[in-house]
């Protein structure tokens, strides 16, 4: 199998849905003229022309609000945000408009759109460019939220994304974007709402999603060396959530880490916990631990990122946390 970047799968899954369906189409800042910010979009204008791959002033409420009046009437916007980040000013379209229209008309408008762009730190871009909105939007009824993690994944469920008629919000990673993965030049289509089990294991399962999958599975790897099997699961949706994907590993490993880059009030690893201990309790041998950033604005300085930030050491001090080993 062909092994490709992920900003290619993307692109990839945008085009390939823009040929079937011509009410398809791209708009965002540097999307058309510059390629895209990250090149997620590159080719595109030369393919599809200036109709279809639309440039806009920096304004993310206002191209957002467009997005979405589009489609109320019928089309299938993509709307491409630079950073999750600079979505913030277009919550309210989001939030407002497109989760809530279907509700608020009865029935009578849709709102078939995709939200997509990378989350999350990417180095030293300081605490305004560094956040993560997964539990942000996964809070909200009326939205789906997607976030991934290798290339297949982004291919697949970004043109499920696409043909779904309910607003989708999804998330990639700025980090990611060069990430080579197996990717199938035929056709495929990944089913939103069900997780993948990247590895298999009997020890622990360690719950994770986009970038933190790498600490994850850098933490197993070292764990491995111990004779400590984690068996890892990447979300992939958040919402709706797979959560009896996660019952039944722990289930079988009796024991849970979740790993997720965001702050630790209130996010996605808060609503997995509660719902595994309702669902599950009786099979836990160790509380549920959470690895989450810390609870403060993400700073410049590397030194000050580094203690920030998830790692695969605070995976394996809670693996062997939740195993009463290594005391």
């Amino acid at each position: 199998m062909r092994q490709i970047r992920l900003r290619d799968a993307i692109r990839e899954a945008m085009a390939e849905e823009m040929r079937l369906d011509k009410n398809v189409f791209l708009m965002g800042e540097e999307v058309a003229e510059y390629d895209g910010a990250y090149k997620v979009s590159q080719g595109m204008l030369a393919e599809f022309g200036p109709k279809r791959i639309i440039d806009t002033p920096i304004a993310e409420l206002g191209f957002t609000g467009i997005g979405v009046g589009a489609a109320m009437n019928g089309v299938r916007p993509i709307i491409e945000f630079m950073t999750w980040n600079f979505a913030v000013l277009a919550f309210d379209q989001i939030v407002n408009s497109a989760a809530k229209m279907l509700s608020m008309s009865a029935g009578e408008f849709g709102c078939p759109i995709v939200f997509r762009g990378p989350s999350g730190a990417a180095g030293q871009l300081g605490a305004q460019h560094s956040q993560s909105f997964e539990s942000w939007m996964a809070n909200t009824p009326g939205l789906k939220v997607i976030s991934i993690s290798n290339p297949y994944d982004a291919k697949g469920l970004l043109k499920a994304a696409i043909r779904d008629n309910d607003p989708v919000c999804f998330f990639e990673s700025e980090v990611l974007y060069s990430e080579m993965g197996d990717v199938p030049e035929e056709e495929y289509i990944l089913p939103i709402g069900k997780a993948r089990i990247d590895r298999e294991g009997k020890h622990v399962t360690i719950v994770s999603f986009n970038k933190m999958m790498k600490v994850a599975q850098g933490a197993a790897d070292e764990l491995a060396k111990d004779g400590i099997e984690a068996e890892i699961i990447d979300l992939r949706t958040i919402r709706p959530l797979d959560i009896d994907t996660i019952i039944t590993s722990v289930k079988k490993t009796n024991r849970l880490v979740i790993v997720e880059e965001a702050w630790p009030f209130g996010n996605v690893s808060t609503e997995i916990t509660y719902l595994v201990q309702k669902l599950a309790f009786d099979h836990l041998d160790a509380p549920i631990l959470r690895i989450n950033t810390q609870d403060t604005p993400l700073h410049y300085a590397p030194t000050l990122i580094d203690v920030w930030m998830p790692n695969p050491k605070h995976v394996i001090q809670a693996v062997k946390d939740v195993m009463y080993v290594g005391r």
